[in-house]
């Protein structure tokens, strides 16, 4: 029977490093989830708001004011409706917002995270557009 010459297998130095990598990458997960789990609800208040067709019509003011009942429905923070920029072009009437989310990490490091779309809003005839 031969005795491997060599050791196989991570050293203590090794195994410590790779806890410190997954405690980070857990620590990044840990802070910047409840950052997009605020963003989908922003996309999901947007989404509706600008499929519904009583709002079509609606004015910029009406929007808002259906914008913020829904804001303190789902509690969102981060963007206040009037950060959502109503505005019309050639295709019609759109909605659109642009703003970072930030999380501290530890000592003086923090992620920011940019959040912007687009959406049109649906129009009183029907079409997408």
């Amino acid at each position: 029977m031969r005795l491997p010459n060599t050791q196989r297998g991570l050293s203590g130095i090794g195994l410590l490093f790779v806890f410190g990598l997954i405690a980070l990458v857990a620590l990044i997960v840990i802070k910047c989830l409840p950052l997009y789990l605020n963003q989908m609800k922003v996309a999901r208040v947007l989404h509706s708001v600008s499929e519904d067709p009583e709002l079509s019509t609606a004015d910029s003011m009406t929007i808002r004011e259906h914008l913020q009942r829904r804001w303190m429905i789902e509690n969102i923070d981060g963007l206040k409706p009037t950060d959502v920029k109503i505005r019309r072009n050639d295709q019609g009437r759109r909605m659109s917002y642009d703003y970072e989310a930030r999380a501290h990490l530890f000592y003086n490091i923090s992620v920011i995270v940019d959040f912007s779309d687009d959406l049109p809003l649906r129009s009183g005839t029907g079409s997408d557009g």
